[in-house]
């Protein structure tokens, strides 16, 4: 009869734990954008005493500041201040794909606001960004490519030229 007891105590003891750990599992983690770096990067801090720096998957922005190897991109002021815009107080939703960090130790991410705004895709449809497909991250790359034909034939943002 003990025997039964504590099977009984354990097996209700270990879906207690489960369905905590479902719960946690299913919570939506968001992130408080803390500075833009540039138009496909920004630090953000999810409650920790140090912030992350977060890398748009799927997408490349110009440039807005030269580099050793680089020069100031048209359109990246353009681009920097556009993504500025749009998180300046903002909480984010990361998501990621297959790598997790780029080269440089970035957070690799798509970026959604509380609003459901699909970051990435945003910059790409209004022309601050291009398609940069680096496999194996490619869960968007269709729809990326679909987004910046569009901006493309309607002339939007470095379009223009």
């Amino acid at each position: 009869m003990s025997k039964i007891i504590i099977i009984i105590t354990l097996f209700a003891t270990t879906i207690s734990c489960q369905s905590i750990n479902n719960s946690k599992k299913d919570e939506i983690s968001y992130y408080h954008v803390t500075k833009v770096v540039d138009g496909d990067t920004f630090w953000a801090n999810g409650g920790t005493e140090r912030d992350i720096k977060v890398r748009l998957i799927g997408i490349d922005a110009p440039e807005t500041r030269k580099t050793g190897r680089k020069e100031i991109g048209y359109y990246g002021i353009e681009a920097k201040d556009y993504l500025t815009k749009l998180l300046s107080g903002q909480s984010v939703r990361l998501v990621g794909d297959v790598d997790s960090l780029d080269r440089y130790g970035r957070t690799l991410a798509y970026v959604y606001l509380k609003d459901g705004t699909f970051v990435n895709a945003e910059l790409l449809q209004k022309g601050y960004a291009v398609v940069l497909t680096i496999p194996p991250n490619v869960k968007h790359s269709d729809l990326f490519q679909e987004l910046q034909k569009e901006a493309r034939m309607k002339k939007r943002g470095l379009w223009r030229r």
